[in-house]
Parts: C-alpha cells; sequence; structure tokens
C-alpha cells in the first residue's frame, strides 16, 4: 500500500482540516479587485459586487475563489503593497463571513499580503512568481501552512511579453518547476499545486507547445492548474477580442481536461463545469 501511494500522484488540498479532493477536477472563478484587469467583466468596484459575483461562482459550482488586487496582465501597473492590501482584505473578511464553505485563494506574489489575506480568511496562496519576487515568500508559506499555487514566469508582469525566448519551452518549465518544489519541501509545505504559466511570458507558440505537451507535468505528481481564460493565445489567434474568447476557452479547458488539469481557473464558472461533467463522463 505504502508503494502504491508513493507512485499515485497526489489529488488533494489539506485547508485546515478540510481535504478537496482533487480526483475530479475543480473550478476556480476569478475574482479581480483592480481597475485594470485585462477583461474588463471580471473587475469589481466594491464588496456588495464582489459578494454578488463570488455567489454566482458558486452558485455555478466553482470550489475555488481566486481574489487578485494585482493585475498581472502585460504591462500592468505597479502597485505598493499597502495598496494591494488594502484592496484585498475587506473583500477576503466579507466572503469568508458570507461563504464560509468557499475555498479563498489570494493571487498575490507578495509575502505580507499573502500573510495578511490569510489571517483575514483566505486559504490559499496563488504566486504567480513562485516566490521569485518575493524572497521572503517561501518561509512564509512554510510559516503559515498554507497549500502554495506556484506558476512559472518569465520575466516580470511589467516586461514578460517582451521578447520572451526559450530554448526549450517544456523542458525550462520543468526544470524550473522541480527546482522550487525541491525548496518547498524541503520547508516542509506538502500541499502544493503547480501552473504551468500559459501567457506569462510566452509566445502563443510557447503556450501551445506546452499545452499539447502537458502530460509531462505528471512527472511531479502534483495537482495541476491551468489558466487560459479569454487570454491572448486565444483571441489573437483567432483575430477576435477577449470578449468573444469564451467559446475558445472552451475549447483548450476541454483539451486540458484530457491531459491532466485539476484546476481550471476561469472567468466563466459554469461553462467550465460543463467541461468537467462531460470530460467526466467520457473518461469515467
Amino acid at each position: 500500500m505504502a508503494e502504491k501511494n508513493f507512485f499515485e500522484p497526489k489529488q488533494s488540498l489539506n485547508i485546515k482540516g478540510r481535504i478537496i479532493d482533487l480526483s475530479t477536477p475543480k473550478v476556480m472563478g476569478i475574482l479581480n479587485i483592480t481597475p485594470d484587469s485585462f477583461y474588463s467583466n471580471s473587475r469589481t468596484k466594491t464588496i456588495d459586487e464582489a459578494l454578488t459575483k463570488a455567489a454566482q461562482f458558486l452558485n455555478e459550482g466553482a470550489t475555488f475563489i481566486d481574489i487578485g488586487g494585482y493585475s498581472s496582465r502585460p504591462g500592468a501597473q505597479d502597485i505598493s503593497t499597502s495598496e494591494e492590501i488594502d484592496r484585498l482584505v475587506p473583500v477576503i473578511t466579507s466572503l469568508a463571513s458570507a461563504f464560509p464553505e468557499a475555498v479563498i485563494s489570494i493571487d498575490t506574489f507578495r509575502a505580507k499580503v499573502a500573510e495578511e489575506g490569510i489571517l483575514a480568511g483566505a486559504h490559499i496562496i496563488n504566486d504567480i512568481a513562485s516566490g521569485d519576487m518575493d524572497e521572503k515568500m517561501f518561509e512564509t508559506i512554510a510559516k503559515l501552512q498554507v497549500p502554495y499555487m506556484m506558476m512559472h514566469m518569465q520575466g516580470t508582469p511589467q516586461n514578460m511579453q517582451q521578447n520572451p525566448v526559450y530554448n526549450n519551452v517544456l523542458l525550462e518549465v520543468i526544470d524550473y518547476l522541480a527546482k522550487k518544489i525541491a525548496i518547498l519541501k524541503s520547508l516542509h509545505v506538502h500541499d502544493l499545486v503547480i501552473d504551468p504559466g500559459f501567457g506569462f511570458g510566452k509566445t502563443a507558440a510557447h503556450n501551445y507547445e506546452l499545452l499539447n505537451q502537458m502530460e509531462a507535468f505528471k512527472i511531479f505528481k502534483l495537482p495541476v492548474l491551468v489558466g487560459f481564460s479569454r487570454k491572448g493565445m486565444i483571441y489573437k489567434t483567432l483575430g477576435i477580442t477577449a470578449a468573444e474568447a469564451l467559446n475558445g476557452t472552451t475549447v483548450l479547458n476541454t483539451i486540458a481536461l484530457q491531459k491532466g488539469a485539476g484546476i481550471l481557473r476561469v472567468h466563466d464558472v459554469k461553462e467550465a463545469m460543463e467541461c468537467v461533467r462531460l470530460v467526466e463522463r467520457l473518461t469515467g
């Protein structure tokens, strides 16, 4: 039995003693507390708007609500740590009170924001920089003992799409994640989720190469999160806008599920849940 467990992929997250089963993929709804996120319909300006959007996500089947107070779109404006905290904490507090069943993740690369958000009632840290933009992030995660979602990104949100270059994008992303996982394991952080970072420091060709070979990430035996929702790899390829990219998002989500994705991070929860149900029907 021990040998079987060793070789099987980890398919759950421990959320303060509550086990989230990822043997069936789950959906994460994107809740942006920002004025400049790339998809305008994802922005919320008030706590009431955030609560309404979160209620919709949960009613449609989302397990996770991912709250971000810092836009990571290409060329995004940098804001201070204190401003990010001021945007996030009141919303997290309100959501945790209104929806105790919701699993709240914080989309941040700053350790101080992560800590304040967890203290306010959030459960998970979702870091686009895997600790590269704040040297205190890993030790903070180890201290908090919360699940950590770690993404590959080449560069920063301000410069990541200027000229991304790889010799072999798949091998370089795998090597990067392997090194980060080793460090986190040494710090006794065991609830990890990996994210290949579609659209973060990658050309469309890089993105589709990663998607085409996504089964390779099974080597880590960890849950894989993917985020294609309405991104440029869809709408630029199709010659449309982000507002028109739901159908393309559904296509890529379906492919990713068939290749082993455990969490879909999306703007449109209902449609993502339909992808999960249909793929599960196909494979189960």
